[in-house]
């Protein structure tokens, strides 16, 4: 069981900019994607994160849910901060790493970032 919630943790960490620094011309002040909704849009992705081999459809489907969903600055910012929570104390390799960096392209969408647990929630627009 623990080792599930840290590997959920890390899936969605290691997604971090997927979300975050999507650059969008919709504008609004107030959030409405919650961290219950990050989580339940990236969990089916913590098999291929943990292990690598061909991408589930349902994670590239909650990938793409999740980038739709987080449309104004607020909704962004607060994914930001919601994976950066649930990744805090976790380590990871490399490998894991790039398999979280890679999920983008993967599931077809063209993110001009990179993708790094470092990012700063408060300057995603």
């Amino acid at each position: 069981m623990a080792s599930s919630v840290m590997l959920m943790k890390l899936v969605t960490g290691c997604i971090l900019v997927l979300v975050c620094l999507m650059g969008s011309a919709f504008v609004s002040t107030k959030a409405q994607v919650t961290c219950g909704t990050v989580v339940n849009d990236l969990t089916p992705c913590v098999s291929y994160v943990s292990y690598g081999g061909a991408v589930p459809t349902n994670c590239c489907n909650g990938v793409r849910t999740l980038y739709n969903a987080a449309r104004s600055t607020a909704d962004r910012q607060t994914v930001c901060k919601c994976l950066k929570q649930a990744v805090s104390g976790i380590t990871y390799t490399r490998y894991q790493f790039g398999f979280a960096a890679g999920l983008p392209a993967k599931c077809g969408l063209n993110i001009p970032y990179q993708i790094s647990p470092s990012t700063d929630c408060s300057s995603v627009q």
